[in-house]
């Protein structure tokens, strides 16, 4: 995959996309990352990127020109799902990461300042929000969801299950916990069942932890998780011991 990133600020990706299984899938080109400085494209004599809202209002607001020049020159004339990072957006989920990763191209704009002219939405397929906050600029943002994205890539992971197995798995439900060793560390030791090598037992056992961590944690995802009978049976069980 492609993955184009539009940006005043192409300084702040350069550790994030070249280092760990990022970097090392770009070595493989199983990844291929490109920055461009959305500055580059001002056609105002000091490369001004912002101006003064319309109406008033604090702060100042991304102008439409280098914006759609930069995306006119990155694409050429080519296609890609282009992306906007914005609080109004669409919340980041796995569901829709795996989804976009089926892409062959991506292109995300990463807006700064207050905002952007509107006009601007006019290049966007898809607004994304990665939560409930604001930050400073849509760096940040950009660099989750090309992390989170590139995770459903085949080959970027070194294991093809570790997508699917952890937090926020196609269950819908937080991860269980984990242990390596030492067996026993300061008198704090792993769980019986994980070293007796009874899988069946192993996996029951991740289960229901991964339940009751949903649970204590994030008891909003059980609405939408994939719950079997036994697992609602648990929850129960869990409620009525007022566990």
């Amino acid at each position: 995959m492609r993955i184009d990133i539009l940006t005043l600020f192409p300084e702040m990706f350069e550790g994030v996309l070249h280092t760990s299984m990022l970097g090392r899938a770009a070595e493989r080109g199983i990844l291929e990352f490109h920055t461009h400085n959305i500055r580059d494209y001002s056609l105002s004599k000091h490369k001004n990127t912002d101006d003064y809202a319309f109406g008033g209002g604090a702060g100042m607001v991304m102008t439409p020109q280098p914006v759609f020049d930069c995306m006119e020159a990155v694409l050429e004339g080519g296609s890609a799902k282009r992306i906007l990072m914005t609080p109004r957006g669409k919340k980041l989920t796995t569901e829709l990461a795996r989804e976009i990763a089926g892409e062959e191209r991506l292109v995300i704009l990463a807006g700064h300042y207050e905002g952007l002219d509107e006009r601007i939405s006019e290049l966007i397929d898809e607004e994304i929000s990665i939560g409930d906050y604001v930050l400073t600029g849509g760096e940040l943002p950009a660099m989750v969801l090309a992390d989170c994205v590139s995770r459903f890539i085949p080959g970027v992971l070194g294991c093809s299950f570790s997508a699917e197995d952890e937090s926020f798995s196609a269950d819908g439900l937080l991860e269980y916990p984990q242990y390596t060793r030492p067996a026993d560390f300061r008198g704090r030791k792993v769980p019986e069942v994980l070293l007796n090598g009874n899988h069946a037992e192993i996996a029951k056992w991740r289960r229901r932890q991964a339940l009751i961590k949903t649970r204590q944690m994030r008891p909003d995802l059980l609405e939408g998780a994939r719950l079997t009978k036994e697992d609602i049976a648990f929850l129960k069980e869990l409620e009525d011991r007022g566990e």
